[in-house]
Formats: C-alpha cells, structure tokens, sequence
C-alpha cells in the first residue's frame, strides 16, 4: 500500500508517519568516525541497529558547510532551491559581508512548517542559536505543534518563539560551554525528552562539530563522544522511533606532518594578477565560531574586479598545484546546485589534505589549539545515512543525498 501523502513541500510528497520520524544530523560526522568507534566495541545500539536496517552513505550539498546542508536538509533541497550558500556571504547589493543565518536569506519553505501546518506536531533542537531561526522559519508556536531551540540559549527559550518556556529548567541541565561535547549532549538529552514527553510526530536533532575539529576518527575523544551519543541512540531506538542518522559534512586533516595549516592563501595568488586588493575573497566556512577552524575550509568565492580576465585567472589557478577545481559563475552554480547570484564571479576548491585562506595576516591562527581539520570541498561530501528499518521499508534512491533524509524517515515511519 502506498503511504498517504500528508504534504508536498519543494515538489516532493512527504508520508504522514504512523510513529515518530527522527533525524539526526551529527556535524561534521566522517564515515570513519562511526567505524572507527564500533571496532572499539563502543557502540552497540548503533550495531544493533545495522543489524535491523540499513546503512549506506550519502552526498552532502556544496559546499560542504554546517549553514547550507542543515537547510538542504530541512527543506529536502539544494541550496539552488532554499538560497543558503554558505554560512557567510557577500552582498553585493549592500555591499557588505554578512552571517546567513537570519530567515530573509531563505528561498524555500522548511519541511517542518509544511508538515506543522499539515497537522503535524515537529521539534527542532540544535546546537547553536545561528541555525535555530533558520530551521524555525515558518513555524507558528502559537498552535502548539512547535518547538524549536538551541542548547546554546536554551535557558532563554519562550514559549512564543521556541515553543517551550527555559529549556534548561525544563531539561534540568545548565547551558553547556558553546566550545564542547556537552552542548551536542544536551541536543541528545533533549530529543529523548521529547520523544518521552511529548512524543512530536517528527523531530530534527542536529549537533556541532566541536569535537570533530579537533580529533581524529579513532581518538579517546571522539571515541567518547560517539559513545556518548550512542547511549542516547539506544533510548530513541528503544520507544519506536524511525530514525535517520546522516551528516551535514565530513571532516579531513588539512595540514603538514609537523601540525602546521596547509593553506593555499587565494588573496595573495590573486593580487599577482590583478591590483592588489581589488579582488575580494569570500570564505563560506565563516561564523561567529571560529576557534576550532580559523574560518579556513576548502570552499572559497571570489569577485574580481571590473576588467580582470576571468579566463586566464580561472586556467592560472587551474595549474595551482593543491587547487582542486577552479569555476566560474555557471559552471559552479550548476554543478553544485548552487544560487549563481550569491557566489561571486569564481569557485575555488581544495582537496582533503588542503585549505583555502585569504592571505596569513587575515588568520589569527594562534586560536587553533590542535592541528586543523576543516571541511567545505567535495573530499568532504560523503556521510553516512543510516536508518533503523530494512532496505524494503525505504523509497528506493540511487543517487542518495542527505537532505533526502526527511523524505526516507516520513516514508519508513509510514511504510506497515
């Protein structure tokens, strides 16, 4: 039997759930970490879980930043459909550069207020407050059938903008320091509440990548945070939950055998070739939260200059050994699926083992405390997508995305 549609959002039909859909979004999650932490022995609900359903891997959206996959994710679309190209952008009508993380910026309606509006009751939890507004554009808490915070203000939550008075209070557990584990443990603790408490028909839980920074798959650190989250897996799992567990990114080491940035610094190759500072340089990978990567990924937008030959620079930076792909305007837009108006005249990628910086005195690089590990290029694309339900319960999906991961979740929460 075919499951009912319930609403159709972006052009895509979502199931009406006949238990709660859960997705989860472990930022900055690199397939290795997972593996690494079961050879360990330190996850036996996810290994039960494998056992029962379904595991495979997925293709994020580009560039592969925390901003543009959340909304690719909460919408089921690309950043050509929703707008949100970075988490930082250029402006060139205001000719400023600014944070992406006010709802204007957004070209799509969420999947959660299309499914609240259908009747359905959602919860949104996430880390930081820079994607709370974003993913809860749309959503009228007055209904009742909302909820949408973050741990990093959660003791500021009101029940006529998040859905819930203090969140903290509610949760019996102080507001975690941004930089640490505790503010993804507090998203954790927070969904088995809800599941318990509340029981929302769908829910989103997506966390930061604070440790995945820092520490490689394997490490005493990450190990501990993926068996941290698998205690809580276990408690979703345990009350019949659908549940979809994906990645915004991965994350690769970008930097030399001595532990110094590798960097390909894009302002200093440019000013070579046109007056120096003419050139601006955008890199996406920018937030209020830098001390963990420096604002260095492998993603970069470039505007030139009136006059400047783009096709000499484009086949000058092409031959740049460590530059992994050099595109112009079109030919990134189409083949990232990106909005062409927000991403400049140039896109310039790196390779896993490679980072993009404006020039050394743009950095302060005394904040990295560890070698950097950053993310933002095609290296950084592949995530896991793992559901607790067998192959034959999924809408089959050849070319698989993590933002499908709604449509999945809907569909096997509905599937008998």
């Amino acid at each position: 039997m075919r499951p009912q549609t319930i609403a159709t959002i972006n052009d895509r039909d979502y199931a009406r759930p006949a238990a709660p859909a859960i997705v989860i979004c472990l930022d900055g999650c690199e397939p290795a970490y997972l593996d690494r932490s079961i050879k360990a022995e330190l996850m036996p609900n996810l290994e039960a879980m494998l056992a029962k359903g379904t595991s495979r891997t997925a293709r994020s959206a580009m560039p592969s930043f925390t901003n543009p996959n959340n909304l690719s994710i909460a919408t089921g679309r690309p950043a050509s459909v929703h707008g949100i190209c970075g988490n930082f952008f250029f402006d060139p009508d205001q000719n400023v550069e600014v944070m992406m993380n006010d709802p204007s910026f957004l070209r799509a309606p969420t999947i959660f207020s299309g499914l609240a509006e259908a009747g359905l009751t959602v919860a949104i939890v996430t880390a930081k407050d820079k994607l709370r507004a974003l993913l809860g554009a749309g959503l009228d808490f007055a209904t009742g059938r909302a909820i949408c915070f973050s741990a990093e203000k959660a003791d500021r939550t009101r029940i006529a903008e998040n859905g819930i008075d203090d969140a903290a209070a509610w949760l019996a557990r102080p507001v975690p320091e941004v930089y640490s584990a505790d503010l993804s443990e507090f998203v954790f603790a927070a969904g088995v509440k809800l599941l318990n408490t509340r029981r929302p028909d769908v829910m989103y839980l997506t966390t930061t990548d604070f440790i995945q920074h820092k520490h490689a798959p394997g490490s005493d650190e990450a190990n501990a945070f993926y068996a941290m989250f698998d205690r809580y897996l276990g408690e979703l799992d345990a009350r019949g939950a659908t549940i979809v567990i994906t990645a915004d990114h991965g994350m690769k080491p970008k930097h030399t055998d001595d532990g110094t940035p590798d960097v390909i610094w894009l302002q200093s190759l440019i000013d070579q070739w046109t007056e120096p500072g003419s050139a601006r340089i955008i890199l996406p990978i920018t937030d209020p939260y830098v001390v963990h990567h420096g604002a260095l990924g492998s993603f970069a937008t470039v505007y030139l200059p009136d006059g400047a030959d783009h096709a000499a620079i484009l086949d000058t930076l092409r031959r740049i050994d460590g530059i992994d792909l050099a595109l112009d305007r079109g030919e990134a837009g189409q083949k990232f699926e990106l909005p062409e108006d927000r991403i400049g005249d140039l896109v310039v990628t790196t390779p896993a083992g490679k980072a993009i910086g404006i020039a050394p005195e743009h950095h302060d690089l005394t904040v990295l405390d560890a070698p950097l590990r950053s993310h933002g290029g095609r290296d950084e694309q592949i995530v896991p997508f793992i559901v607790n339900r067998p192959p034959e319960a999924l809408p089959p999906i050849d070319d698989l995305r993590n933002f499908d991961a709604f449509f999945v979740a809907l569909a096997a929460a509905a599937a008998p």
